[in-house]
């Protein structure tokens, strides 16, 4: 027999097995979503609020050359004017940061959610194995990302050579923009090349997310025998399940049977079914179905009764409607009603004939019903016929 190994992997991950992994810190990632939504995210705000940003590190350029020859030679006035002004350069560029910051942190999580793994961080020294990088720079995933690099590497060339050549003239007309205009103008268009050059990323994530979720799914695919041994992990040995079902049926069984003294009337076949029934006016709208069963728990069912003296009525269409149609502990259906209180009708009568002393020869025995009204929708056999 082959090794597990050595099978082809080529059943889809199972949905405990891509849980399994994720738990592991197995999760599909794009660095190139997240580059391009840092760049998309900073040419944005540059191109909304560059000039702000612009004006204020003019401001803070134009403090910090405006010193008196008194502050040029006091240390502690050189020192108290580079605190102050690191500190208006860090509010100035705080808006850029808080939304880089929130942009590495949350581009991550967009095809791949929110992970904590311990595992991932675990210090995995077999990454220094020299002969294990020379093997993944040679191997298909190594080819893959260098094509992936030379052709984003083709595809940013060409839309920063495009995106120049548009502009070709607004540059060499710089040189004769006035000098208090000549920043806005470069900082507008260095932010248009910027974000043209950011777009073209846009294009590389856009086809880098889906094949890096395929490799990823691709990575975690299981061989048929995987496939088996984890259905019976999830889902339990069939063996051992079988085993557990056998003893609830024995466990239900037993406490079905100590239900059958308490009933008031056992329906019989009379050898094929045997359903008991109870009737309390106080606590239940209907008769109920304590217990059922066929063949050896129907004969098992008779016999109990028998020996707590519980009335057994032969109604062969009734037991079979009984046992077809209702479940252990429910009510019986609305069609039975008629026929059950018929039978239930001569339990009591029963009942009265015996208290009045049937041993002395009081009376005569009630008859037991017979022609019960049982619809025949009811009774699988009247219902075939």
């Amino acid at each position: 027999m082959a090794e597990e190994s050595d099978s082809p992997r080529t059943e889809p991950a199972s949905p405990r097995r891509l849980e399994q992994a994720r738990e592991e810190g197995q999760i599909a990632r794009s660095r190139e979503l997240t580059t391009s939504l840092l760049l998309l995210a900073a040419g944005a705000l540059f191109a909304f609020a560059g000039s702000h940003i612009v004006e204020a590190f003019l401001r803070i350029l134009r403090r910090g050359l405006s010193l008196s020859s008194a502050d040029a030679f006091n240390q502690a006035s050189i020192l108290s004017r580079l605190a102050s002004i690191s500190m208006e350069s860090l509010i100035a560029l705080s808006p850029v940061l808080v939304l880089l910051v929130l942009v590495s942190l949350l581009g991550p999580t967009l095809i791949g959610g929110w992970i904590f793994a311990l595992k991932a961080i675990q210090p995995d020294f077999s990454r220094l194995s020299p002969l294990r990088g020379i093997k993944l720079m040679f191997s298909w995933h190594g080819a893959g990302e260098l094509a992936k690099a030379i052709a984003k590497a083709l595809l940013v060339s060409v839309a920063a050579f495009a995106a120049i050549w548009t502009v070709r003239g607004d540059l060499l007309g710089l040189v004769l923009v006035p000098a208090e205009r000549g920043p806005a103008a470069a900082g507008g268009l260095l932010t248009h090349l910027f974000v043209v050059v950011s777009a073209s990323l846009a294009l590389v994530a856009a086809f880098d997310v889906p094949f890096q979720i395929w490799r990823h799914r691709r990575g975690l695919r299981m061989t048929r025998e995987e496939v088996r041994k984890d259905l019976r992990e999830s889902e339990g040995d069939p063996q051992l399940k079988g085993r557990i079902r056998n003893e609830q049926r024995a466990l239900a069984r037993r406490r079905m049977m100590q239900e059958v003294p308490k009933a008031d009337v056992i329906v019989t076949n009379p050898t094929h079914y045997a359903v008991a029934l109870a009737y309390r006016d106080s606590r239940m709208r209907a008769p109920t179905v304590v217990a059922k069963g066929a063949a050896l728990i129907a004969a098992r069912i008779r016999a109990i009764g028998e020996e707590h003296r519980v009335p057994v009525v032969e109604a062969p269409p009734l037991a079979r409607a009984l046992y077809f149609s209702t479940e252990i502990g429910a009510e019986i259906p609305g069609p039975l009603y008629n026929a059950v209180a018929q039978v239930l009708a001569y339990v009591y009568q029963l009942h009265r004939w015996r208290a009045a002393g049937a041993s002395a020869g009081r009376g005569t025995a009630p008859v037991a019903p017979r022609d019960l009204p049982v619809p025949p929708e009811l009774d699988p056999e009247r219902g075939e016929a």
